[in-house]
């Protein structure tokens, strides 16, 4: 049964109090102690073939600049190697504050991007404007060798935020820059290698309104090729849009699919995209609807090449205080995420939104309390093939700099 029967947000909206579900069990995989580990980490974790786990800080490493971390099973515990630790204060060539997780290439390799550093054109000398690097291997399985693929330059795009970058079927790399550009709102980049030399090409630069500013997230593919987007701030309202961008020969032009008004459909789009087999785009807000804490929200194509807009969930909540990164699907079609301060306690919760009788219901799976457990999870989740679902807290702890953790069904 479609989703899209459900035409008026209003109608389709649900405002439920948390729900708890006892089957599930939170464990905590690591606290991390601002050493060399790292801490505060804000992005989500990516799974390899063997079952481990790598992410990034924000902060704390050898050089307190943030750090690329691994993290393996042995036994029934989970050993964290810190496998790089940026130092973009001290070397002004390299990046730090990694506020994106890593990718795996086609390579093997992981990819990711710091926020700042990197000694671009036009950038504050000691701030920078972002890096996109990989890391691979070194002389041992613990100290991993880091390259620089880009430094960011004020017109070319600056300051990369939490979005995670995305390979194509030919190995091009893109991602989306928060700050720079030629309109200095923003702008989606594309990276090509030739013979390990990597060439960025700028796909489109924001200029507010009516197309947008400020991606935060990154972007999903179609099957076409086309790509998809949320920004933050600017469109037609000035609260964020969804956004498409379409290559035509050696251009890219932008659709603005949906423009935030500040209402019951939410505003501040900072989570980015998924997209199922039928071709709807699902995504969420941090800010309004009618429970003050975000929504959770899918856009459907129709024949005529316009979006229908539809609330599935409207979160309880502070200001700022809903979903931050991507949601993820599961087979049967159920919507799992993150909030940043929603939930009880209002550090943040674990959620799952199932499809069932024509209507959405919400599930609370783990709501953070900013103790023991963590605080204020910025992060996506990721499922391993048991169904595990695993995620990072910017906040609490043993330590009160973020955990590592699984959620158990």
């Amino acid at each position: 049964m479609t989703k899209a029967v459900c035409v008026l947000s209003l109608l389709c909206a649900l405002t439920l109090p948390p729900m708890h579900s006892a089957a599930q069990t939170l464990t905590i995989l690591h606290n991390f102690t601002g050493g060399r580990d790292g801490a505060n980490p804000m992005a989500g974790v990516t799974l390899n073939a063997a079952g481990g786990l790598y992410g990034t800080t924000i902060a704390g490493g050898a050089n307190g600049l943030g750090t690329v971390f691994q993290l393996v099973r042995s036994g029934d515990t989970w050993e964290l190697h810190s496998l790089y630790a940026f130092n973009g204060l001290n070397n002004p060539r390299d990046g730090f504050s990694a506020y994106a997780g890593v990718v795996i290439g086609p390579d093997g390799l992981l990819y990711g991007t710091t926020h700042s550093g990197g000694d671009g054109n036009g950038c504050m000398q000691w701030y920078g404007c972002g890096t996109v690097f990989h890391i691979a291997p070194g002389r041992t399985a613990r100290a991993w060798d880091e390259g620089i693929l880009h430094r960011f330059g004020d017109a070319d795009g600056s300051n990369p935020d939490h979005g995670d970058l995305a390979f194509d079927h030919a190995g091009h790399l893109y991602g989306t820059t928060r700050n720079g550009g030629a309109h200095q709102q923003g702008a989606v980049y594309e990276l090509t290698s030739n013979r390990g030399i990597w060439t960025e090409t700028v796909l489109y630069s924001f200029s507010g309104s009516p197309d947008g500013a400020s991606p935060l997230s990154g972007i999903v593919f179609d099957r076409e090729g086309n790509l998809y987007g949320t920004t933050e701030d600017g469109g037609t309202n000035g609260w964020g849009t969804v956004y498409r961008l379409m290559p035509s020969g050696s251009e890219w032009t932008e659709d603005v699919l949906y423009s935030f008004g500040n209402g019951t459909d939410g505003f501040t789009p900072t989570a980015g995209l998924i997209l199922d087999a039928s071709g709807n785009l699902y995504g969420a807000t941090q800010d309004g609807g009618t429970g003050g804490g975000g929504t959770v929200f899918e856009l459907s194509p129709l024949a005529d090449d316009s979006w229908t807009f539809i609330t599935l969930t409207n979160l309880l909540g502070p200001s700022s205080g809903g979903p931050n990164s991507n949601l993820i699907m599961d087979n049967a079609g159920n919507l799992y995420g993150t909030t940043s301060g929603d939930g009880s306690q209002l550090w943040g919760s674990v959620f799952k939104l199932t499809w069932s009788d024509g209507a959405w219901s919400y599930t609370s799976l783990h709501d953070f309390s900013g103790g023991m457990d963590g605080g204020t999870p910025y992060s996506r989740l990721v499922f391993d093939a048991n169904g595990n679902l695993y995620g990072t807290t910017y906040a609490g702890g043993a330590y009160g700099y973020g955990v590592v953790f699984e959620i158990t069904p």
